[in-house]
C-alpha cells in the first residue's frame, strides 16, 4: 500500500499528440493514487512582442490549461487522482526542471511528434533534448496516436558494462509492479562471452530483479541498434522499452547513432529514460 501519491508531470502544447500522452498516463495509473500536473510553457523566442499581446497569450494558455484539467477530470474515473495546472514563462526544459523540484515530481510523461509523410514516428527536438539532459527524474515518452496497451512485457537493454543500483532500477520495478509485467533483459553482443565485470553486473541485476518474472536475451550485433531493438520489440511483442541514461550508456549510443541525430529515434512503443 502506497502512503504517498505518485506525482506525475504532463507537459502539453495542447496538441492531439500531447493529449494522447495524457490519456496513456491516466490509463497506466488508473488504479493508483496520483497527482497529475499539466504544464504549459509560454516562452516565446520572438522579440518585439507587446506586453498586451503577451498578457493575452498567457490568459489564453491558462484558459486552455483549465479546460484540459476539466476534460481530464470528466474522462477520469479514479477518485484518488488529483489534477493541477502549471503555466510557466520559462522554456520547456527549464519549466520541467522547476516543476520537478517544486512539486516533487516522480515521473514526466510526454508525447513525441510524428514525421509528416514518413513511416517513422520519432522524438521531436524538445523531447530528444529533455531525454539527453534530464538528470532529475525519469521521462516516459509516448508515441503519437499510441493506443494504450497494458505493459505486460518490458524490455530493458543493457551492455552489462555498468553496475546499476537500487535507486536507478526503482522506476523499472515500480512500472513492472503495476501490472505484474515480465522484464526482458536485452544484450546486443559484440563478443561471444561476457568479461568478469559484465558477468558480475549481470548477476547483480538478476538478484535485484529476483521478485519479477525476468529473462535474458542475447542478440547478434547485425545492424544499427535502433533496428535491432525494434526487431526484438516486434518479435516478442514488447509493450514498453526502459533504459538507464548515463554517459557512454546504451541509450546514449542509440541516440547518438547518425540516423538518430538527423531525424530521431524510431519510437514504436512507450519508452522510459531513467537518469543515473
Amino acid at each position: 500500500m502506497k502512503i504517498n501519491k505518485t506525482n506525475i508531470l504532463l507537459p502539453t502544447d495542447f496538441s492531439d499528440n500531447a493529449w494522447s500522452a495524457i490519456v496513456y498516463a491516466l490509463k497506466l495509473y488508473a488504479e493508483e493514487e496520483c497527482a497529475f500536473y499539466f504544464l504549459h510553457s509560454t516562452k516565446i523566442k520572438a522579440s518585439g512582442m507587446s506586453d498586451k499581446l503577451l498578457r493575452v497569450m498567457n490568459e489564453n494558455a491558462k484558459k486552455e490549461l483549465i479546460e484540459l484539467k476539466e476534460m481530464a477530470e470528466t474522462s477520469n474515473a479514479n477518485p484518488n487522482h488529483d489534477f493541477h495546472i502549471i503555466l510557466s514563462s520559462e522554456d520547456i526544459k527549464a519549466s520541467i526542471e522547476t516543476a520537478i523540484k517544486k512539486y516533487h515530481i516522480n515521473l514526466v510523461i510526454m508525447g513525441t511528434k510524428g514525421a509528416t509523410g514518413a513511416e517513422e514516428i520519432f522524438f521531436g527536438s524538445n523531447t530528444v533534448t529533455i531525454i539527453k539532459k534530464m538528470r532529475l527524474c525519469p521521462v516516459l515518452v509516448v508515441p503519437e496516436e499510441y493506443d494504450f496497451v497494458i505493459p505486460k512485457q518490458i524490455a530493458f537493454p543493457t551492455d552489462f558494462n555498468r553496475f546499476y543500483n537500487h535507486i536507478e532500477l526503482n522506476p523499472l520495478k515500480n512500472l513492472a509492479t503495476l501490472f505484474n509485467s515480465k522484464i526482458r533483459i536485452v544484450h546486443i553482443k559484440k563478443e561471444d562471452q561476457l568479461n568478469d565485470i559484465q558477468e558480475y553486473n549481470m548477476v547483480t541485476l538478476k538478484n535485484y530483479l529476483e521478485e519479477f518474472d525476468t529473462s535474458f536475451h542475447w542478440l547478434a550485433d547485425y545492424t544499427k541498434k535502433t533496428n535491432i531493438i525494434n526487431d526484438f520489440i516486434e518479435e516478442l511483442q514488447i509493450d514498453m522499452l526502459v533504459m538507464v541514461n548515463y554517459k557512454h550508456s546504451f541509450i546514449e549510443s542509440v541516440i547518438n547513432e547518425p540516423i538518430i541525430s538527423k531525424i530521431g529515434f524510431h519510437c514504436i512503443i512507450p519508452f522510459l529514460s531513467i537518469p543515473d
